[in-house]
C-alpha cells in the first residue's frame, strides 16, 4: 500500500514538473519579437498577437513547410488553445480574463514558431542555392 501511494505521489509530481515546464518553454518562445513580415503575412494590426489573431496566424502554419522537424509543439499548443476556449466558454466570466491571457500566450507562441520558421528556410535556401 505504502509503494503504490509513493507510486502515486511520484506520478503526479512528475507530471506536474512537466507541465510547469512545457508552460515556461512556450511562455519563453511566446515572449520572442514577431518580425514586420510575418505580421504583414498574418494580417496582424498590433506588433503583439492577440488570441483573437490565432487562426490568422495558423493558416500560416499550415503552408509553411518545416525544412527541419515536425511540428508537434505547434499542435501541442492548438490542441491547449482549443481546450482553454472550451474552459472558457463553460467557466462563464470567472475565466475570461485568465482564459484570454493563455489564449493570447498560444497565439504569440505560434507566431514565433512560424516566425523561426521562416528564417531557417530563408537561410537553407540561401545555404544550398550557392
Amino acid at each position: 500500500m505504502v509503494i503504490a501511494l509513493i507510486l502515486v505521489i511520484s506520478a503526479v509530481a512528475t507530471a506536474q514538473f512537466v507541465l510547469l515546464y512545457w508552460r515556461a518553454t512556450v511562455a519563453v518562445v511566446a515572449a520572442s519579437p514577431i518580425s514586420a513580415s510575418l505580421r504583414e503575412a498574418a494580417g496582424l494590426q498590433s506588433e503583439i498577437p492577440s488570441a483573437s489573431d490565432f487562426h490568422s496566424v495558423l493558416r500560416l502554419h499550415e503552408i509553411c513547410p518545416d525544412l527541419r522537424s515536425s511540428a508537434a509543439g505547434i499542435d501541442l499548443v492548438r490542441g491547449y488553445y482549443l481546450l482553454v476556449s472550451a474552459i472558457a466558454h463553460l467557466g462563464g466570466s470567472k475565466l475570461q480574463s485568465w482564459a484570454g491571457r493563455e489564449l493570447a500566450t498560444c497565439t504569440r507562441y505560434v507566431a514565433a514558431r512560424i516566425d523561426q520558421r521562416i528564417t531557417h528556410n530563408r537561410n537553407f535556401v540561401q545555404v544550398h542555392a550557392s
